[in-house]
């Protein structure tokens, strides 16, 4: 049990450092005084890791576009050849496998103070059938039709 909530704590404390972290290192004022104790040595080493980092993210957005580029020509080709078919993207609209459900028709209603309830028998029962029900009144008295 302790060792979760230490390394809960752990997490926390490691978000709320890398929150702190990109305050300083984005703001030019606040970044220039966290590292005005660092030698120039220092500061380039800084400088080259930094670099590398930004040279691998970039390697990785090309790598991210050329995906794309691949999966763009793929639905390309795929579009020419429905079309040389004679189909089109809403000839699969219902083919899909889990469509959203309409909702259930009311079987019990009940009209109180001007307002008219309803309520289709599943879910949370509205509290004005709860209260008919303690005053001792059937749920049945209430069916539509």
């Amino acid at each position: 049990m302790t060792a979760v909530r230490c390394t809960w704590y752990k997490n926390i404390k490691e978000e709320f450092l890398m929150e702190d972290f990109v305050k300083i290192i984005t703001h030019a004022r606040r970044f220039k005084s966290a590292v005005k104790g660092l030698s120039v040595a220092q500061l380039e080493e800084v400088k080259g890791k930094l670099e590398g980092i930004i040279r691998d993210r970039e390697k990785e957005l090309e790598k991210e576009k050329e995906k794309n580029a691949e999966k763009l020509k793929k639905i390309a080709k795929y579009k020419k050849m429905m079309a040389a078919d004679g189909l089109d993207l809403g000839d699969f609209q219902g083919t899909s496998a889990r469509q959203k459900r309409g909702g259930r028709p009311a079987k019990y209603e009940i009209h109180v103070n001007g307002k008219h309830i309803t309520w289709s028998g599943q879910g949370r029962m509205p509290n004005v059938f709860k209260e008919k029900i303690k005053a001792g009144k059937k749920i049945d008295d209430y069916l539509i039709g």
